[in-house]
């Protein structure tokens, strides 16, 4: 008979549980389309501008943004902090949101001459860390950047991932974000499809099921 450690069993048992979360939830949801957003810009822009607040007001503020002629690189590098914030509004934070928005674009355009498809070409630990150092970005948005705009094997660990995976005794909520992303990495394929989709399956799972008061009943993962 075989024979596993305690730690081995522990993470046969994390495996088995990931994969079959993977399963459920994409049987249950299907293909999600993530991230929501028509170019890599949009993408980055709806990933600062999300922070704090439901998607349906980023929309609105991208909205702004798009009938004032600012979802641009040069335009948004113009215009003043002041009036960035005033189109970005229905975001909330909104002078706060302005500010970081305006310090990736400062930071953008003076390391990479304004150019998306440049950055992405930095390597992608480096180009990380160098995220992680512009104002406002931590690393749930820069993880966020990217994977969905740039196409980078990083899992975006949130909330919703740290409630669904505590409350099925997968991990402790507490666990630092590098250990929940370590168990993502560790248990999934190396394909940037399927880090977007996970991610977009358990946003879907904890909005609509695993809430700060859940709806188990009929929660997809009721069962494991």
């Amino acid at each position: 008979m075989q024979r596993f450690s305690s730690r081995s069993i522990d993470d046969l048992a994390s495996h088995s549980w990931i994969v079959r979360a993977y399963d459920l939830l994409e049987s249950c949801f299907g293909d999600l389309h993530w991230w929501p957003g028509e170019s890599p810009l949009e993408i980055v822009i709806g990933a600062i501008l999300t922070q704090n607040t439901a998607w349906i007001n980023v929309e609105k503020a991208i909205g702004n943004l798009k009938g004032a002629g600012l979802l641009s690189i040069e335009a948004l590098y113009h215009i003043t902090e002041e009036n960035l914030s005033l189109v970005i509004k229905p975001a909330g934070f909104y002078r706060q949101k302005a500010k970081r928005l305006k310090a990736f674009i400062d930071f953008l355009v003076l390391n990479y001459g304004g150019n998306l498809s440049s950055m992405f070409e930095e390597d992608e630990g480096t180009l990380r860390e160098k995220l992680l150092c512009v104002y406002g970005i931590g690393k749930e948005t820069a993880d966020s950047i990217l994977l969905y705009a740039g196409g980078k094997l990083f899992f975006v660990i949130d909330a919703y991932t740290r409630r669904i995976l505590g409350r099925h005794g997968v991990m402790q909520e507490r666990a630092s974000y590098e250990e929940y992303q370590k168990l993502f990495k560790t248990h999934l394929p190396k394909e940037v499809r399927i880090y977007n989709q996970y991610h977009a399956l358990l946003v879907e799972t904890g909005k609509r099921y695993c809430r700060r008061e859940p709806l188990c009943a009929n929660c997809p993962l009721k069962d494991i």
